[in-house]
C-alpha cells in the first residue's frame, strides 16, 4: 500500500528539481533568520544564492548536535516562537537537550510522512494501533500517533512499560498494529511466553520498529515468536522524530522520503561526500520544516544508499538498515568494534535479552573491555555454573567473530533500563 502516490512514485527528475527548489527557499531563509547559519556562511564566503544544483549542498558546511545544544534552548528557530505550536526536545541525558520546534505546517508534514510509515508498514483505517512509545518530549509517540488518526487507524496511546498491562489491553482491545521498539516488542513476546498467552490467539497481525537498529536475525525472532509482519522505520528527533524512512513490503531498504530531505552519505572521519552505494555516515538536510531547519545534519548514523528501483513503485531512494553509529564505534587495540555486531552475537545466545552495555577503560595502560548483558528471571535465578557457561559462551564468540576479548558480567531484566531517553549503549573512559 502507498499512502501519497503522487510524492512517493515521482519521478526521479522531478524529485531533483523540487528538491532543488526546496532547497533553495530553505538556506536563504535560514541565512535571513538564524544568526548561527548566517555567521558560518558569511565566515566562508558562501550565499545561497551559489546553489545550482544539489551537489553544490556540498559547499555548506555540516551541522552537529554540539552546534544545537549551544543554541540552547530557541537560537537554531527560523521563526519567532509565537508561530511555533509545538515543542519537542531529547532527554539531555549526556547534556543540555536538543530543543526542536514545529509550526502548523510542520505537524501537518509530519503527520503525513507518518501516515506512509504506517501505510508502507500495513496500516490502514481498519487497523488498531497500539503505540509503546513514551508520550512527552520524545517525538516517537506523537508522530506516530497522528499519521495513524491521519489514515483513520484506531488509536491506543498506551505509552511505555507495564507489560502486563500491554498484553492485556493487547488481548482485550484486539489489538491488530503494535509501535514499538524490536527490543519491547521482542520482551513482550517472552512476557506472554511465561504467562502461558498463546499470540495467535491475539488479533495481532503487524508490527513497526524504529527507535533503535533491528538486525534481521531479531526481526525473524520477533516475527516467528508474535507471529506478526515486522517493518523497519527511520527518524531523527533533531530532524523531524520518526518519518524520515521507512520500509516496505519487500524489505528491501527502507525508502527515504526526498521530497522533505535531501540524504547525502559522507565519511566520519574525512567529512568528504561518498558515492552512492557507499556506506558512511547519514547527513540529512530539510526541505520543507518552517521552524527547525537543519542545514547537512550529521545524524551519526552508518548506513548506505540504493538508488534502484523498488518492485514497490516508490521511486524514492532506500537506505540500508543502520548498522552502527559512527560516535559508537569503539577501536580496540587497533580492532573497530560495532555495538550492531555485539547486538547479533547476543540474539543467538538463548537466555539473553537484546539490552546491553559496552563499558571500555584503560587498566595499567591498556585497553579492557567489560560487556553487560541482562538475562531473563530464568537464567538469572539458575545456578552460577549455568550463568559462567553463557559468560563463557558469549566471550568466545566476541574472539572468533570480531575479535576482541571482553569479560562479560550477566546482570538482572531490565536493570539496563534508562530512566528517560535512549539507553547508552557504550561508555569509553579512555583518556583520549
Amino acid at each position: 500500500m502507498i499512502w501519497d502516490h503522487r510524492n512517493e512514485c515521482m519521478p526521479r527528475e522531478e524529485i531533483g528539481q523540487l528538491q532543488l527548489e526546496r532547497l533553495q527557499s530553505t538556506l536563504n531563509r535560514l541565512h535571513r533568520n538564524v544568526a548561527f547559519y548566517k555567521k558560518r556562511f558569511d565566515r566562508l564566503k558562501i550565499t545561497p544564492d551559489e546553489i545550482q544544483t544539489i551537489q553544490d549542498l556540498a559547499q555548506f558546511p555540516l551541522t552537529a548536535k554540539e552546534d544545537l545544544r549551544e543554541s540552547y534552548p530557541y537560537g537554531m528557530f527560523a521563526l519567532p516562537l509565537r508561530e511555533v505550536v509545538r515543542i519537542h526536545s531529547s532527554s539531555g541525558v549526556t547534556g543540555k537537550p536538543t530543543v526542536t520546534g514545529y509550526t502548523r505546517n510542520d505537524l501537518h508534514h509530519w503527520s503525513q510522512l507518518t501516515a506512509r510509515v504506517l501505510t508502507a508498514g500495513g496500516v490502514s483505517k481498519d487497523d488498531v494501533v497500539q503505540i509503546t512509545f513514551k508520550y512527552g518530549l520524545f517525538t516517537g509517540a506523537f508522530g506516530l500517533h497522528y499519521g495513524a488518526e491521519l489514515i483513520g487507524a484506531s488509536v491506543i496511546p498506551m505509552s511505555t512499560g507495564n507489560t502486563r498491562k500491554q498484553a492485556l489491553i493487547m488481548q482485550d482491545y484486539k489489538t491488530t498494529a503494535l509501535v514499538s521498539t524490536p527490543s519491547y516488542a521482542l520482551l513482550l513476546a517472552r512476557y506472554m511466553e511465561k504467562e502461558g498467552i498463546n499470540p495467535q490467539s491475539l488479533s495481532l497481525k503487524r508490527g513497526l520498529f524504529g527507535a533503535e537498529p533491528c538486525p534481521e536475525s531479531m526481526r525473524r525472532e520477533i516475527e516467528e515468536r508474535l507471529f506478526i509482519n515486522a517493518t523497519d522505520n527511520y527518524g531523527v528527533s533533531e530532524v523531524m522524530g520518526p518519518g524520515v524512512s521507512a520500509e516496505c513490503e519487500h524489505k528491501n531498504g527502507l525508502h527515504l522520503y526526498e521530497d522533505h530531505f535531501i540524504p547525502e552519505i559522507i565519511d566520519p572521519q574525512t567529512l568528504k561526500v561518498l558515492s552512492p552505494g557507499a556506506e558512511g555516515e547519514l547527513v540529512l538536510t530539510t526541505l520543507t520544516k518552517e521552524a527547525f531547519p537543519l542545514v547537512r545534519y550529521r545524524t551519526r548514523d552508518i548506513t548506505s544508499l540504493d538508488y534502484s528501483p523498488c518492485p514497490c513503485g516508490r521511486t524514492l531512494v532506500r537506505m540500508k538498515k543502520v548498522l552502527g553509529r559512527s560516535d559508537d564505534i569503539i577501536v580496540i587495540k587497533g580492532v573497530k568494534v560495532f555495538p550492531s555486531q555485539v547486538e547479533s552475537i547476543l540474539l543467538e545466545v538463548e537466555g539473553v535479552e537484546p539490552r546491553y552495555q559496552i563499558l571500555v577503560e584503560q587498566v595499567e595502560g591498556a585497553d579492557s573491555l567489560e560487556l553487560k548483558v541482562e538475562v531473563n528471571e530464568r537464567v538469572f535465578s539458575d545456578e552460577i555454573k549455568n550463568l559462567q557457561n553463557i559468560s563463557a559462551q558469549i566471550e568466545r564468540k566476541l574472539r572468533e567473530i570480531v575479535g576482541v576479548s571482553a569479560k562479560v558480567k550477566l546482570v538482572a531484566p531490565e536493570s539496563l533500563q534508562p530512566v528517560g531517553g535512549k539507553p547508552v549503549k557504550v561508555i569509553d573512559r579512555r583518556k583520549k
